[in-house]
């Protein structure tokens, strides 16, 4: 007579079939309890699967920048800005709330964006993330203060006024004129349609991360550290 023995799953296999049937949120949790492995590649799998006509690896990118966020905003500056090229991502949820057309700075080119500056009056763009901080009215109306985490990169945001806010040179009737959006001084600036519910999104310590395949910045971002690979990757 043959007996067989069936032994206990391994605790990876076991972890892989908990995380297989948790949300995202909650499978980071379980994953940061039991000191394993980083959230981020399933963090990545779920903004790729919200935002398919995304990047997949520039959305990596921005799960390895910020793989706790709730909500998170991202930029693709890659695209030019007669494309959407902002996602904003409810990740507790795991819901998409807004893909939108968003500006540049003057400074940073015409229908794309090629130069990127921490540099107080340049009007050019930053890239890097940033932690939103609070919402006001100012000379744009109803806007949302950015703070840049990344020093040298985009950590003067707060004393350049780099602001989202709504803008009426952001609209497909100004692509069909002009062929791009209008520029900002290195606001990201989105529809005044918008603006209201989406600034009211992730306002009050959540992140945007903006992307451009500058290789300095993708080899030496401290947040960018987890994928070094991925990072390779996306220079290209």
């Amino acid at each position: 007579m043959r007996f067989h023995l069936t032994l206990p799953l391994s605790l990876s296999t076991l972890a892989a079939s908990l995380l297989a049937a948790l949300p995202s949120a909650q499978a980071s949790d379980f994953l940061a309890q039991a000191g394993l492995s980083s959230p981020q590649p399933l963090l990545s799998q779920t903004l790729t699967r919200l935002a398919p006509d995304a990047d997949p690896q520039v959305l990596k990118l921005a799960a390895c920048a910020e793989p706790d966020a709730e909500r998170l905003a991202v930029i693709d500056f890659s695209r030019p800005s007669s494309e959407p090229r902002l996602w904003v991502f409810d990740l507790a949820r795991e819901r998409l709330l807004f893909e939108e057309l968003v500006s540049h700075g003057r400074g940073s080119g015409d229908a794309e964006a090629t130069r990127f500056s921490n540099t107080p009056e340049s009007y050019q763009s930053s890239l890097g993330l940033f932690r939103t901080m609070n919402s006001y009215y100012g000379s744009n109306g109803y806007s949302l203060r950015l703070e840049g985490l990344e020093a040298g990169v985009n950590d003067l945001a707060y004393q350049r006024a780099i602001v989202i806010h709504g803008a009426d040179y952001v609209s497909e009737s100004f692509i069909q004129k002009t062929g791009r959006l209008g520029r900002s001084h290195g606001c990201p600036a989105v529809r005044q349609e918008v603006t209201y519910p989406l600034i009211d999104s992730i306002k009050e310590d959540h992140y945007l991360f903006a992307y451009y395949p500058d290789p300095e910045w993708l080899e030496n971002s401290a947040f960018l550290s987890c994928d070094r690979s991925s990072t390779q990757l996306a220079m290209y």
